[in-house]
Order: structure tokens, then C-alpha cells, then sequence
């Protein structure tokens, strides 16, 4: 571990000094205006922001998406505040204004940074942990984009090279997300990441001796991480030539991810609030603003004071960035000029298109053949696999039991992997029982762009994700989860391992799209429509997919709709509607045929996905579900508190509302009431509460 960074190049001015005590005083005036907010962190990590934008990343804030920027990310997002005002400072389109208007209605500078509300934030960071995970799916995602596009270039020497930087604090290292995804990073390798751990020893209780007392750098290392600690200066603030030395050197290593520990004081240097919980999340009060404004030279008078010499300094940074970004364009042409057809497949990447005809690679499955849906899945994820080299993904060690292999031949693993498959631009990611980091490095996949990614477990495993699949939906962010064994279904496997609430959960989640198809057709249908809604329509989808075997109907583009009439009520209207989805979607067929012969003309409606039904305009969904036909059944091996909405008062629901148990699936749906003739049963019960 290196404690003494070497002596570097850095210009260190005047106006520099200025600019980092600037940032100090627009945090402290900027939560002292609205009465709350975290003003401590923000304080002390003034310099080591203030490097980073201005010193060492590669960005450039007239185009703040450019491909070919270092991305940052702040993940105690508790601090926006240090990223805020950096982006003011360097031109990123924030204004005073909008420090001003920190942490209230309509504002750009929302208490937490969020992802597509505010120019230059990369991801939405709040619940602890979750930045650096996302930091991991970028670096991740980067490395991935450079083999699809310039995998022989030497390292470093590619245009798609670039620095994934990451702030962490205790909070983050303390939550078991960081440590899932920090695993992962040292697994594969990722010597594009460098995490900067703001070692301040606060959190909101006070000392955090109450709760952490391991050596987390020691932890790091173990981990694979190249791990370095800096001092702090005889003042108590950042050295900062040995913080740019230790930043610099970090970035020079590409063989491991890079952590650098950093000794900090939280709300350094106000007199009496500095080292205290209380300005980990209160104001500091205007005496004390006052107290350090004089101690930093500021007049105690002035609120939001930034002298003209100062911005003019840091926003020098545009027309850096301009010349960052006009050197790299100049590459770029260089290596579309030697690789004319990667070019072409970057375009349309970039572009969100698809390659034309890519729909005539999925497949169709036979009408009368029992097939798992999660088997279906399987098959069309290799078809998709065969046209859209863009799209990659993996288990939380489960592809054998997810179907989720594009490739078996190709795994997502760093140089020196001693498997035979191991490639560092692999298809195949083993995510391994990671479920937590799985989600949240998929959300920094996506936000990364350039790519598609998938990723899989058990449906019941989904409660150690949902965290980042919440996330997820805030963001809108193109990720497919494929959780299989999505009910009793599994069977033997017990209660511990069957979802019953999860499908219910899930579908509470707004933005969130849950697919669950009834059979093969379907299934394949619903990656068709997920793949198409990557860029014209994004979010999460989460494919909820059958172990048993499950007929297979006739497939129907309506399937896309997410509810649509699979089979018509015969000898007149339809006096009763039967509602299905996934594997009970049979039930109601069998229950259609009993109740048809009994002379009920019974329509049975296939619903594999709640969300996308409700997409669509009224008249559809009352040509599915026509209002006049108040006796409805909903049948779902799960609890029913989807389907309420659905039934009406009149309606009943086929539903499993406790937990499951160890058998046979068949012996399970039996005793547990899921069957055809209770299907029926309701159906009659609900005829008779409608009046027919």
C-alpha cells in the first residue's frame, strides 16, 4: 500500500485556492437558505472535487454526454452539494440560481442527485452503496464497448478508453451492496475505476467507532483492489499535490481497480461545527456560516459571493473540454477511417437502432408442445445473441436454471482467468451470488450506454435486488431482468424458494414493466417488444418465466399489448371473462372448455403484462375487457392484489394468498386450489353476483 504518493506536475494557483474556498461558502450558504441539507461533507471534499473536474477528468460541459468522457459519480448522494457546485463552477448549465433554489420545488439541484433532471449527473445516488455499484456496471460496460468496437488497440491507446472516478464515504462501504460489487470489480479486473473513500469518520449517530472498526483498505486488497492512504496536511485539509499524485497514479493503474483512502474532517475548516455529526445533515446556523467565512477571507455579509476572476478561472474548463472533446473526434475519425464497418455497427448503436430484420431471427414455437417458458427464453436470447452484438448479460450464478447463456464459449472475464472461455470482451457475465450488485451494476451497464444487458435469477431472489431495480424504474433506465421459477411452480425446492407476493411487489413498482407470458409464443413476443422499447420507450422490464412445462398457443402479435383475447367465448357474447397470466393462463383455457360445453359462452384473456396493457388507449382495453361484462374471474399463483382492479365487485380471483410448500408442482396447484374446476367454481360464483 502506498502512503507517500511522489511529488507531480500539478498547477496549484491562487485562484485555485479561491475557487475551492468558493465552493465551501456556496455549500454552506446554499443549505443555510433553505433550512436543510448536508453541508459538512460538501465542505471538506471541496478540493477533491474541484480536482477531479477541473484537473483530471476528460469531460466536456458544452456536450455533457460525449462518448468519449470520463464519467463521475458521486455516491454518498446525501453530499450533492459537492457535485453541484462543481458543476456550476465548471459551466455544466447550473447557475446561482439554481443553488439557491437547492433542495426545493421545480429545482435543478434536488436533495439527491438524479439522472436526467440535472446536466452532467451520471446516476442517481441516494440509497448508500448503489454509486459505487454503478460505478462497477460502467467500468464494466466500458470495457465491454471497447471490444465491440477497438478491442486490438494497445491499452490506453483507444478512443474508448476512459476513467470511471467515484467518490464513496463510510455509509457506502458499510451497506453489503459495496462489498458485492467491490468483489466483482476485483474479480474482473477493472483497472478503469478509481473510487476516492472520504475517510471522514461521521455519520449521522457521530463517531463512526459506534458501528466500523475493520481496515477497509485491508478489506480492498483482499478484494484484488491497488489501494493507497494519503495524510492529511498539518492545516487538517486535503494535501492536495499528494491527493493529485495519488489520483494520478491510481489512474495509471490498469491491471486493478483503485481505491485511495483519505483522511478527512467533515465541515473542515468551520471553527466549531468541524468533526461533528451535526453537519453531516443540518445547517450549519448563520453564526457559524459566518465564523467560516471569515476564517476562509469571505466577507460573512455577502450570501452566494463568487468573485469574477474566480469563475472566469473554472470556466475555462468549456473551452478545455471543447479541445478534450475536438483531440478525441480527431482520434475517432482516425479509427473510423481503419474500421469502417465497426464504425457502421458504433452508429447504430449510438443510434439505438436496430439492425434491419433482426425481428426474423426470433423464433416461432409450435401451437400443441408443452415447453417451459424459461427454456423459450433461453432460445430466443441466443437468436437475439446472433444479431445484436450490442446485447450481453448473465446470472447471479444461475444460467443454467435462467437460460440466460448467449454464449458458453465466451465469458465476460479479465486476462489471466485460468477457465478456457475466459475473455475480457466476453458475452457471458457471471455475475455469481451477487443478486444486489447484479441490479445495480446493470443500472451503471445502462447509464454507461452503448450496450444492452440482461441479467438473471430466481423470481424470489428478486427481494435482494429490488433496491436497484427501483432504481431502475426512477431512472428509466433499458434493463432486462429474466427471474425464472416464477411461482410453486418450481415445486420441491419448498416456501423458501417460491414466490408468492413478488409478482404483486414488483408490478407496485412505478415505471417498472413485469412480463409474465403464458407460454413459449409469448415469451418470444415479449423479448421482441422489450428489444424494440430500449430506445423508443425506456425501462426496466423484468420477464417472469415458468420451470414446468406449459402449453403453447398460437401465437398473437396482441401479446404486445399486454392483455389480449387468446380465445373468444363461443355460441354468442361472452358472459363470463377469464383472466390469465403465465402458467395459469392454461387453467383458464381448461376452465373456458367446461364452462363453453355447460352452454357459458367464457372468453379467456391473456395478460402477460399488466403495465402494457395499461399503455394502451381505452377503446382497446374495453375491446378486451368490455365494461358490460361484469362476471370476471383472474386466476394467478400468486397473492391477487393485482387483480382486484380487474374483477369488479362482482369479480372473484384465483389467487394464492400464503406461502407455498415442498412437493410436486402438480400435487401443489391441486391442493393448494389452483385447478380448471376452480376456475369454474369462481366463474359461476361470479355469474351469480353479476345477475346473469
Amino acid at each position: 500500500m502506498s502512503t507517500k504518493p511522489t511529488t507531480t506536475d500539478l498547477e496549484w494557483t491562487d485562484l485555485d485556492r479561491q475557487a475551492v474556498d468558493t465552493a465551501r461558502v456556496l455549500a454552506m450558504d446554499s443549505v443555510q437558505k433553505v433550512g436543510n441539507g448536508h453541508p459538512g461533507t460538501a465542505m471538506s471534499l471541496a478540493p477533491a472535487a474541484y480536482l477531479l473536474f477541473q484537473k483530471l477528468m476528460r469531460h466536456d460541459p458544452s456536450d455533457a454526454d460525449w462518448t468519449g468522457r470520463d464519467r463521475f459519480v458521486l455516491s454518498p448522494g446525501h453530499t450533492s452539494l459537492t457535485l453541484y457546485v462543481q458543476l456550476y463552477l465548471a459551466g455544466f448549465g447550473l447557475e446561482l440560481d439554481d443553488l439557491r433554489s437547492f433542495r426545493t420545488w421545480g429545482s435543478k439541484t434536488p436533495g439527491h442527485p438524479e439522472h436526467g433532471h440535472t446536466t452532467g449527473v451520471e446516476t442517481t445516488t441516494g440509497p448508500l452503496g448503489q454509486g459505487i455499484a454503478n460505478a462497477v456496471g460502467m467500468a464494466m460496460a466500458a470495457r465491454y464497448e471497447r471490444g465491440l468496437f477497438d478491442p486490438e488497440a494497445p491499452e490506453g491507446a483507444s478512443p474508448f478508453d476512459h476513467t470511471i472516478w467515484a467518490i464513496v464515504s463510510d455509509g457506502d462501504l458499510e451497506e453489503g451492496i459495496s462489498a458485492e460489487a467491490s468483489s466483482l470489480a476485483g474479480h474482473q479486473k477493472l483497472g478503469n475505476i478509481v473510487a476516492l473513500y472520504d475517510d471522514n469518520h461521521i455519520s449521522i449517530e457521530g463517531d463512526t467507532a459506534t458501528a466500523l472498526s475493520e481496515d477497509v483498505l485491508k478489506r480492498y486488497e483482499a478484494y484484488g483492489w491497488h489501494v493507497q492512504r494519503i495524510e492529511q496536511a498539518e492545516s487538517g485539509d486535503f494535501d492536495i499535490h499528494a491527493l493529485y499524485a495519488a489520483l494520478k497514479a491510481a489512474q495509471a493503474e490498469t491491471e486493478r481497480p483503485s481505491i485511495i483512502a483519505a483522511r478527512t474532517i467533515i465541515a473542515w475548516p468551520a471553527p466549531n461545527a468541524q468533526n461533528t455529526e451535526a453537519s453531516h445533515g443540518s445547517a450549519l446556523g448563520a453564526d457559524e456560516v459566518a465564523a467560516t467565512k471569515r476564517v476562509l477571507g469571505f466577507d460573512p455579509e455577502q450570501h452566494f459571493a463568487v468573485e469574477t476572476d474566480v469563475i472566469n478561472h473554472t470556466r475555462a474548463l468549456v473551452d478545455r473540454g471543447r479541445e478534450a472533446h475536438a483531440a478525441w473526434d480527431k482520434k475517432v475519425q482516425e479509427w473510423r477511417n481503419a474500421n469502417p464497418e465497426r464504425a457502421a455497427l458504433f452508429d447504430r448503436i449510438a443510434a439505438g437502432e436496430l439492425p434491419e430484420g433482426w425481428e426474423s431471427a426470433l423464433p416461432v414455437f409450435e401451437p400443441g408442445k408443452d415447453v417451459a417458458t424459461r427454456k423459450a427464453s433461453g432460445q430466443v436470447l441466443k437468436a437475439l445473441g446472433g444479431v445484436l452484438p450490442e446485447l450481453w448479460g448473465g446470472s447471479a450464478d444461475l444460467a443454467g436454471s435462467n437460460n440466460t447463456t448467449i454464449d458458453a464459449s465466451s465469458s465476460f472475464l479479465p486476462k489471466g482467468n485460468p477457465l478456457p472461455e475466459a475473455d475480457p470482451y466476453g458475452r457471458t457475465v457471471h455475475f455469481g451470488i451477487r443478486e444486489h450488485a447484479m441490479g445495480s451494476t446493470m443500472n451503471g451497464i445502462a447509464l454507461h450506454g452503448n450496450t444492452r444487458v440482461y441479467g438473471g435469477t430466481f423470481l424470489v431472489f428478486s427481494d435482494y435486488m429490488r433496491p436497484a431495480v427501483r432504481l431502475a424504474a426512477l431512472m428509466k433506465l433499458p434493463v432486462t431482468y429474466v427471474w425464472t421459477h416464477d411461482s410453486i411452480g418450481l415445486g420441491e425446492d419448498g416456501p423458501t424458494h417460491q414466490p408468492v407476493e413478488h409478482l404483486s411487489v414488483l408490478r407496485a413498482i412505478p415505471g417498472l414493466n413485469v412480463v409474465r407470458p403464458a407460454d413459449a409464443n409469448e415469451t418470444a413476443i415479449a423479448w421482441r417488444e422489450i428489444t424494440r422499447r430500449h430506445s423508443e420507450n425506456p425501462a426496466p422490464h423484468g420477464l417472469a418465466l415458468t420451470r414446468q412445462n406449459v402449453p403453447t398457443y398460437e401465437a398473437s402479435e396482441d401479446a404486445a399489448k399486454g392483455g389480449y383475447v387468446l380465445f373468444e367465448a363461443e355460441g354468442g357474447e361472452p358472459q363470463v371473462i377469464l383472466i390469465g397470466t403465465g402458467s395459469e393462463v392454461q387453467l383458464a383455457v381448461e376452465a373456458r372448455e367446461q364452462l363453453q360445453a355447460a352452454g357459458v359462452p367464457t372468453r379467456v384473456v391473456s395478460m402477460p403484462s399488466v403495465e402494457w396493457f395499461e399503455e394502451q388507449d381505452r377503446g382497446y382495453r374495453e375491446t378486451v375487457l368490455p365494461p358490460s361484462v361484469k362476471a370476471r374471474v383472474a386466476v394467478e399463483a400468486g397473492i391477487g392484489l393485482t387483480w382486484h382492479r380487474y374483477v369488479g365487485d362482482a369479480g372473484r380471483i384465483v389467487s394464492l394468498e400464503h406461502f407455498g410448500a415442498s412437493a410436486d408442482y402438480k400435487v401443489l396447484f391441486r391442493e393448494f386450489g389452483l385447478t380448471a374446476e376452480a376456475v369454474v367454481t369462481a366463474a359461476r360464483e361470479s355469474l351469480d353476483a353479476a345477475g346473469r
